[in-house]
């Protein structure tokens, strides 16, 4: 409990006057968008995500990254790219995910664009695999200010954690959570709040309960489960867990799996939330992985010009109109995570 005050503390001091007041803005002109099924956008994103690199070191079965399966071109988020979106940014926006597609340590300058949000007084968050947590990597992940970590560890034997996880080594995941506990301790910091996020799947769902033990005596500060996203569900898929509350797909009386969660003709994400492509591409969420639904380039347009710009109420429009018409939509999450 004292961990979770600790980090929602901190998550409260970023806030500002144009902060709130923006957020007020957007949170009222989403349900003003609702209830008069048309949208209406006020304010500007509150939470970016924004790409270090599409490039990742594992083969994850169900990962464009790790499959190497793009369509769109891979490389690195430049740092001057970075600066100037932050610059323009930074006053209206207080939540920054370092992550879309590839392993963020991967881009050399991950933690100096770490830092520089940091100091804008942003909160950031990062996503991994643990495969760079280096000693010196965990050191100057503390020392720059990185305010919570998601490490996915979905095994807690390599058997099992490699069914997944492929090409991954699960002792070396977890001395990188222990290099950064240390770091942690050894600079006296509370952050970066660090997340074990377990992927449930059928192969490794009879772990749930050692992977909370695992956390504990690492001294990891919270454990969240995760459904998994699988792309070829309709005839089953081996890796949909048997335990219904895990899994985003029931099957059905003629043996065909659907997706559970209702699509509901609305979306908060496209109100205070975008994703940024390491080269520019703003696309509507993360579940546009090949960036199909362009709704911008921040290298030709501001941010506020593609936010506000008819590419993008076009977009919320067709939500309204049915979220089951857009294909990115149609294998979403909302409502089919199981947090803890």
């Amino acid at each position: 409990m004292k961990l979770y005050f600790w980090d929602t503390l901190n998550f409260l001091s970023k806030l500002s006057l144009p902060r709130i007041w923006n957020a007020l803005l957007v949170f009222s002109s989403f349900y003003i968008s609702r209830w008069l099924k048309r949208p209406i956008q006020w304010g500007q994103a509150f939470t970016i995500s924004i790409e270090p690199t599409t490039a990742c070191n594992l083969g994850c079965p169900e990962c464009p990254s790790g499959l190497k399966s793009f369509s769109r071109p891979t490389g690195n988020l430049k740092q001057d790219f970075f600066r100037k979106t932050i610059d323009e940014m930074s006053h209206k926006l207080f939540y920054l995910i370092f992550y879309f597609q590839g392993e963020p340590y991967i881009n050399p300058a991950f933690l100096e664009m770490v830092r520089y949000a940091h100091q804008k007084g942003i909160y950031t968050i990062t996503s991994t695999n643990g495969h760079f947590l280096s000693d010196k990597n965990a050191e100057e992940t503390v020392r720059s200010g990185l305010d919570r970590m998601i490490i996915s560890v979905d095994g807690t034997t390599q058997e099992v954690y490699e069914n997944y996880r492929k090409q991954g080594k699960l002792e070396v995941v977890l001395q990188g959570a222990r290099n950064v506990v240390k770091w942690k301790r050894q600079l006296n910091s509370r952050t970066p709040h660090l997340i074990f996020q377990f992927l449930v799947v059928k192969p490794n769902q009879h772990q749930i309960p050692e992977i909370y033990n695992l956390a504990e005596e690492i001294g990891i500060d919270e454990v969240k489960l995760k459904t998994a996203q699988v792309y070829d569900y309709e005839f089953g898929n081996p890796l949909i867990p048997t335990i219904d509350k895990y899994a985003r797909y029931r099957q059905q009386a003629d043996g065909r799996y659907l997706i559970k969660n209702e699509l509901l003709n609305h979306c908060w994400k496209l109100w205070h939330s975008c994703v940024i492509t390491w080269d520019g591409i703003v696309v509507p969420c993360c579940f546009d992985k090949d960036a199909i639904h362009r709704l911008g380039n921040l290298k030709e347009n501001s941010f506020s010009e593609i936010w506000q710009s008819e590419a993008y109420s076009a977009f919320r429009k067709k939500i309204f109109q049915g979220r089951d018409q857009i294909d990115i939509c149609t294998n979403c999450t909302e409502g089919c995570k199981v947090w803890h």
